[in-house]
């Protein structure tokens, strides 16, 4: 029941977001409107609490991302995941399944519909019951093609007033791209002319969240979100949500206030709910967003993917190392969402102030040589930088200038998974992932979209036939990857919030301890990051150790491990 301090918390939020721009009268109005939203949900949902764990683990996906002739891949994937995935993982985060005029799903036209060829909400909700979904609330942004802008066109509802128009003065010169084509574009609207603001592409035109009734419109999304299953949200591109003239327009005081509108909003409702702020920025930046316990409840790990690949491929783990270091500890109700791979590419703009020119220039140069396409943004409306490298981990990782003829591929791949899996967060898998998937160039060739090289669709007859042969590399990646998440689901030690401490063992190995909430389990893992065998001191006085990916620990008069190249242990003791 929504107290009168809860009702209080509702208002402060409304009046950091809306004061100089309505009035108390439309603040009164708004505040009723949430508080009768909140009010109505739980007055219809018992209460559904749910703590995360060591078994917290995510694969990321599309609704298509199993598809078979002539039935919804919804379903599909629900039958591959209930037979291949689901003692493994225990969230699905399908990405945008509603329908969609372009970008894979994040140029939605309708947020109240799935995709027809996908399926419908019921598949939604059939998977909710035994297995958590995560869904995007692609909040910023809206399709050029979709019913809200043809009624903002007509002045209609819902979409009167809901995008984003600036006029001729508005100065641009300091706002924050990730992309580079034109930002604004001249329209003729209501007998004068004004400027439509486009942060991703022409397809997607902004929303106008000065218009509170468009905040009111995603609280409602959530909601119907969340009755049909979901309990997990994406907050798709949230940093570029507010804009102010004369400003960066990014990561501006309101886009924050109306994130902790949000976390008030789901910390009032009966149903476990989670907020995840997507937000490709620099390290700081994004760590921002956790707030002071009140705004994002997981983050995105950012920094972590380019990072990690940097490491593996010039067999160094200085920036890596410096990194994580200097990684603030999450409290608890709070946690990061570890990844390597995602649908769109490796992020470049979280290694700034992390990797240097030099390591940076020779980075893109290796990925280049791999395969990679790169994706670019502009700065201050002049320069091109890139913003991301456009390549499936498994090319990314194939070769490297001291393994150009990618003899250590696998062991590569493995232990740059081994350490995302074992590091402090919950893991998320992109669904290609977990099966070694190379760079899809035939699609990208049709398509001409960078993006489209790390979004390749499985027939699912080819990946079940492949899965059933031991040897086929689909078959040989998908086993390695489920025993390390498996033997990660039993570890206390791997808790989301278990601390973590690193350690230096030089920069030829990458290693960090984690001890579990009660101090009853901890676990060192240690990742040789070289194609040369390597040998290094440790102290366990332990008597009891065990090393949970393998039997044999090779360890020299007690204190001397020795590492085969690109070799991970995770050693356990009490």
């Amino acid at each position: 029941m929504l107290t009168q301090k809860d009702q209080r918390a509702i208002r402060s939020k409304l009046n950091n977001i809306y004061k100089i721009f309505i009035s108390k009268k439309d603040i009164d109005y708004f505040e009723n409107e949430i508080v009768q939203i909140i009010k109505y949900f739980n007055k219809k949902n018992p209460k559904k609490k749910k703590n995360i764990s060591e078994k917290t683990t995510l694969v990321i996906c599309y609704g298509d991302s199993v598809y078979s002739e002539k039935k919804k891949s919804i379903k599909v994937f629900q039958s591959f995941f209930q037979k291949k995935l689901k003692n493994y993982f225990s969230a699905i985060h399908f990405l945008p399944f509603y329908p969609s005029s372009s970008d894979s799903g994040f140029a939605v036209k309708d947020h109240y519909k799935v995709e027809n060829k996908l399926g419908n909400w019921f598949d939604i909700k059939s998977i909710s019951k035994s297995s958590d979904v995560m869904a995007d609330m692609v909040i910023n942004h809206s399709s050029a093609r979709g019913l809200w802008f043809k009624n903002f066109l007509k002045k209609k509802e819902p979409g009167k007033d809901y995008f984003l128009t600036v006029d001729s003065k508005f100065n641009t010169s300091k706002v924050v791209r990730p992309r580079d084509h034109k930002l604004l574009k001249k329209i003729k609207i209501f007998k004068k002319t004004d400027y439509l603001w486009r942060t991703f592409s022409s397809d997607q035109i902004d929303l106008n969240f000065r218009n509170p009734f468009v905040l009111i419109q995603f609280i409602k999304i959530m909601i119907h979100l969340i009755n049909n299953g979901v309990t997990i949200f994406r907050l798709d591109a949230i940093a570029y949500l507010w804009k102010e003239n004369g400003t960066k327009c990014i990561n501006l005081k309101q886009t924050h206030e109306i994130i902790k509108l949000l976390r008030k909003i789901i910390n009032f409702l009966n149903v476990q709910t989670t907020l995840i702020t997507e937000t490709n920025l620099p390290e700081k930046e994004n760590l921002s967003y956790f707030g002071k316990n009140d705004e994002a409840n997981w983050i995105y790990n950012f920094s972590l993917p380019p990072l990690l690949i940097h490491a593996f491929l010039f067999e160094n783990s200085s920036f890596l190392n410096k990194w994580s270091k200097n990684l603030p500890n999450t409290k608890n109700k709070n946690c990061y969402l570890n990844f390597i791979a995602s649908h769109d590419g490796i992020g470049l703009r979280p290694t700034e102030g992390l990797l240097n020119k030099k390591a940076l220039n020779n980075f893109l140069k290796r990925l280049k040589k791999n395969g990679s396409k790169f994706s670019y943004r502009k700065v201050q409306n002049r320069i091109k930088k890139v913003y991301e490298a456009n390549i499936t981990v498994f090319d990314a990782l194939k070769k490297s200038d001291y393994d150009p003829k990618g003899e250590f591929y696998l062991e590569r791949y493995i232990s740059a998974h081994a350490i995302m899996i074992s590091f402090e967060g919950i893991p998320a898998i992109y669904f290609n992932s977990m099966f070694g998937t190379s760079n899809d160039e035939a699609k990208f060739v049709i398509t001409g979209n960078n993006r489209d090289v790390n979004r390749y669709r499985w027939n699912l007859k080819n990946i079940s036939n492949k899965l059933k042969v031991n040897n086929t590399k689909q078959s040989i990646f998908y086993n390695k990857l489920c025993r390390l998440l498996n033997i990660r689901r039993k570890q206390k030690a791997f808790h989301p919030n278990a601390q973590r401490i690193n350690l230096d063992f030089g920069s030829k190995i990458y290693a960090f301890k984690r001890i579990s909430k009660d101090n009853k389990q901890t676990i060192i893992c240690i990742t040789n990051l070289s194609s040369k065998t390597q040998n290094t001191i440790i102290n366990i006085k332990s008597k009891k150790i065990r090393n949970l990916l393998n039997s044999n620990i090779n360890i020299k008069n007690k204190k001397c491990l020795i590492l085969k190249p690109f070799e991970t242990v995770w050693l356990s003791y009490l």
